[in-house]
């Protein structure tokens, strides 16, 4: 990288170096800036020429230096031989005044090193073009390297340098002397140019008389630079010594032979023997063959012929040879017509520039860029002829690619842009904004292209905002979003709205339609739609505009109309319009099929939005029930532990203080099997219904609250249980019932009544009673987990210990735990005085009295009956048991499930009726 860094730089100086040791010190560097080496010219093609610009102007020329340092092998007369006649060339060349000559800018300035002058901007000369690249630069330059000459060029050329022979020949009454490929230049727009008036000879007869062109004898001793270039000689300035203009037409008869053969001159002479060599030149000039001029175009290879002949006479004039057919092509002829541009009216221009699209694809791109563009681009500061110059303008630009678009043909059309007459300006840039959007840099789009557009749309003139509005949409993609959105459809709303044309509201419907695909969806709901319900007009067409723009927003896949906007807005506005009595049966129909749609989907999506709530409504619901489930899962097992574990911490402590306990209990479990009270029912029903709204409720986050069980306080009956014990034997089943009704409750830790006691309360039962522990009197506090009456929780097995079966069901209610408030209150109801009324029914005066041996008889009996089914049937247990509480079949319940109702147990059966016996003996004893 560094490598090729210093080879720049290196080139870089060396170029300056050159370029300021040739102009250094000369006053042609006050004025102008000298640039970079671009080509070489003049006899011998001694002059070097620079890219060079004005100071004061910026205006671009050309400079040509002659470096004193070519000519220092030379003596001094030598040198000033040479540097006369340079100076002697440019001096005529500038008082002479052509469009076929080159135009001097500044006139020749000598200074100690140079020799320099200033003319208009050069390309290259006719010499370097053909392959002649002495006293270039090097590298060479790519544009003189690559530079190809057309056929177009070449003709025109031609007949540019015939021209100006014609001129001098004829107005200014000179020969030029030297016309060779090295003085002929090709401006910057590929014109061809006359320079090198260094051998010129004027006529020494006045104007009125047949002009006489004195000729000197060639001197073969002076330098080259002082005589002509003897290859492009006509013949008589050697062997005869004399000139005139058909010297100067032998001149360009070998500069056309040269160009048809890539620089090669007709015949090569020995500078050396210069007589000798014209002598065999003039022989071959006599017999001319075909062959030799085979590379030259048929339609002019006569008219070549004619003018390298021998004797003067018979040449061809300039004037004519500007005549013949070879110059009369389309190309040549149009390039013609431009040179001559500045002498014709506004009618002929505006003629010509209507054909010229015509021609311009038969010219080369090279060709219409230096030679037609800059004539096309001088016209438009002219307004009347912008309409005709504008459309050839941007058939250019077509061609170019988007550099050269920016770079030749951009800074013109700016001024243009802005110009409002004559209005056909506008029509041309609406027709060609496509290549307009596409070529032009985004900021001058901004700057230039889309005020244009903005300013046709607000345009008084119905005829351009029609065809604004129609042109629109094909150039809709290459607007930027934010100048659509912000520009360009609030003008288009406006020429909608306000305009009196029925065409321009119509077009403006149109337009929008179209270009609704390049617009946002929430734009074009929020902003074009609640438009449309603005517009004044009912006219079948304003409503069919309506309508279109309807139904591209309803079935765009990009667009689409919300169900909300349907409903609210869009069917509301549109069913109204269907009935206009404006419109006629096909439009009817059009209004009707698309309102028909909308409803049609609007029904769709809101059934299904409603069938997919109702599908998470019942997914919500089953998951709502899973959790509970889950929840009431999660505190069973906890709450039956801890029930768990206070059973068998308070049994254990029974256990071991009362071993007859668990018998006086067994009893009264066997007893809780008889019939239910009615009150009993009702209670229990109660219970039923509450715990069924429970079940209702939420499931709530379980709780554990420790609850000290209150002390049950027991009424006194002695002497009532004295004076009638099958009394006592009725309140005893009854009270056991209460318990097991309390069972139900909706408390956490509520469970089957116990059939054995606290120490504590077996304790104060004690002191208040005077009975012992034996006696069968329960606390309702303590409980279990959900289970049944009917199950034996401690029955005397065979070898006297006792058997706890606890066996959940899963028909049981599933009952959700409450907050500690209310687990509280069915304790604190209990520690209320207990319901006696079914005692004073008990003991009324009219029951008999009986003995207590009868009693205990009677009883005996009838708990053995209770407990031995008829025969045949297999459900006799189920009328001691509860309501809902009916297990039988189940194992470990009922009769057939519980081994205390085996055949083989009827004896301990027998075994407990003898203690029952003798515990009526006891008491009997014990009371009189």
């Amino acid at each position: 990288m560094e490598s090729m860094l210093n080879k720049l730089k290196s080139t870089v100086t060396k170029v300056t170096a050159d370029v300021t040791s040739a102009v250094m010190g000369n006053p042609v560097t006050r004025e102008f800036d000298v640039g970079r080496h671009i080509a070489s010219g003049g006899n011998g093609l001694a002059w070097k020429i620079f890219n060079g610009t004005k100071k004061s102007t910026k205006q671009e020329v050309a400079v040509f230096v002659f470096d004193k340092k070519l000519i220092d092998k030379y003596q001094k007369f030598e040198k000033d031989q040479i540097i006369d006649s340079l100076k002697r060339g440019v001096q005529q060349l500038t008082r002479l005044r052509h469009p076929r000559l080159l135009t001097v800018q500044h006139p020749l300035e000598e200074s100690r090193d140079c020799l320099a002058f200033c003319t208009e901007p050069v390309c290259a000369s006719l010499a370097n073009v053909l392959g002649s690249w002495d006293n270039l630069p090097s590298p060479l330059p790519s544009d003189v390297k690559e530079y190809k000459l057309y056929d177009v060029e070449t003709k025109y050329g031609l007949l540019q340098v015939s021209e100006g022979l014609s001129f001098l020949h004829s107005s200014v009454k000179m020969v030029h002397g030297n016309i060779t490929p090295e003085n002929i230049i090709l401006n910057k727009s590929g014109a061809w140019k006359i320079m090198g008036f260094d051998f010129c000879v004027q006529s020494a007869n006045p104007s009125e008389q047949e002009p006489k062109f004195p000729c000197k004898e060639w001197d073969p001793n002076l330098p080259s630079l002082c005589l002509p270039n003897p290859e492009y000689l006509a013949p008589e300035y050697i062997l005869s010594v004399s000139c005139e203009t058909a010297s100067d037409m032998y001149s360009l008869g070998a500069v056309i032979y040269a160009v048809f053969n890539k620089g090669k001159p007709i015949f090569e002479v020995n500078k050396q023997d210069i007589y000798k060599s014209f002598s065999r030149q003039l022989d071959q000039l006599s017999r001319l063959s075909s062959s030799t001029l085979q590379n030259i175009p048929e339609e002019v290879r006569e008219h070549v012929k004619l003018l390298l002949n021998v004797a003067p006479a018979v040449r061809p004039d300039a004037d004519q040879m500007t005549k013949i057919p070879f110059f009369d092509d389309v190309g040549a002829m149009t390039l013609q017509y431009f040179d001559s541009l500045f002498q014709r009216d506004n009618l002929q221009k505006s003629q010509f520039f209507k054909g010229l699209p015509k021609v311009l694809p038969k010219l080369p791109k090279r060709v219409i860029i230096q030679r037609i563009l800059p004539c096309l681009t001088s016209e438009f500061v002219n307004p009347d002829m912008v309409p005709f110059v504008l459309p050839n303008v941007l058939l250019i630009a077509e061609e170019c690619t988007k550099e050269e678009y920016v770079r030749l043909i951009l800074p013109d059309l700016g001024p243009v842009f802005k110009q409002q007459e004559p209005i056909q300006i506008l029509l041309i840039f609406l027709q060609k904004m496509d290549l307009l959007l596409t070529k032009t840099p985004p900021d001058e789009i901004k700057n230039s292209v889309l005020p244009m557009v903005y300013r046709a749309l607000e345009a008084p003139s119905i005829q351009i905002q029609e065809l604004c509005l129609n042109i629109i949409p094909t150039f809709a993609n290459l607007i930027d979003y934010p100048s659509m959105k912000n520009s360009l459809i609030p003008r288009i709303k406006n020429a909608c709205l306000q305009t009196s044309s029925l065409a321009v509201r119509v077009n403006s419907l149109v337009c929008l339609g179209k270009i609704l695909e390049y617009l946002d969806k929430w734009f074009v709901l929020d902003d074009i739609l609640p438009f449309l319900q603005q517009i004044p007009s009912k006219e079948p067409a304003v409503l069919m505009g309506i309508l279109g723009i309807y139904k591209c927003t309803f079935t765009h896949k990009k667009l689409g109309i919300t169900k909300e906007q349907l409903a609210g807005k869009v069917l509301p506005h549109l069913i109204p319009l269907s009935i206009e009595n404006n419109l006629n049966l096909n439009q009817f129909n059009s209004f009707i099929c698309v309102i028909k749609d909308m409803l049609n989907r609007l029904e769709t999506e809101h059934k299904t939005k409603l069938e997919q709530l109702h599908v998470m409504q019942e997914q919500q619901k089953s998951l709502d029930i899973a959790n509970q489930m889950s929840v009431s899962e999660e505190a069973r097992p906890s709450t039956a532990s801890n029930q768990i574990d206070k059973v068998f911490n308070t049994s254990g402590t029974d256990l071991l203080t009362s071993g007859s306990d668990s018998q006086e209990n067994e009893m009264s479990s066997k007893q809780k099997k008889a019939s239910l009270t009615l009150e009993e029912k009702q209670k229990l029903a109660k219970e039923q219904e509450q715990a069924q709204k429970l079940k209702n409720q939420q499931p709530l986050k379980p709780q554990t609250t420790a609850v000290t069980p209150p002390v049950k306080q027991t009424k006194d009956l002695t002497d009532t249980l004295i004076d009638n014990m099958s009394s006592l034997t009725s309140h005893s089943i009854n009270k056991a019932k209460v318990a097991s009704s309390n069972s139900f409750s909706s408390v956490p830790s509520v469970g089957v009544g116990m059939g054995f006691s606290s120490p504590i309360d077996s304790a104060k039962r004690n002191v208040a009673n005077g009975l012992n522990t034996n006696m069968g009197f329960q606390t309702a506090g303590f409980s279990m987990g959900p289970g049944l009456t009917t199950q034996n929780f401690f029955s005397p097995s065979a070898t006297g210990t006792t058997t706890m079966n606890i066996v959940p069901t899963a028909s049981m209610p599933n009952y959700s735990p409450m907050n500690a408030a209310s687990a509280v209150s069915p304790l604190t109801q209990q520690n209320k005085p207990p319901d006696m009324s079914a005692l004073d029914n008990l003991f009324g005066p009219q029951k008999p009295k009986v003995s207590m041996k009868q009693l205990a008889q009677q009883k005996s009996s009838q708990w053995v009956n209770q407990f031995v089914p008829p025969q045949g049937s297999q459900n006799a247990s189920s009328s001691v048991v509860g309501p809902q509480m009916n297990m039988i079949g189940q194992p470990g319940f009922g009769i057939q499930g519980n081994p205390f109702f085996a055949p083989q147990n009827f004896a301990q059966a027998a075994n407990t009726m003898t203690n029952s016996s003798s515990a009526s003996n006891d008491l009997k004893d014990l009371f009189g």
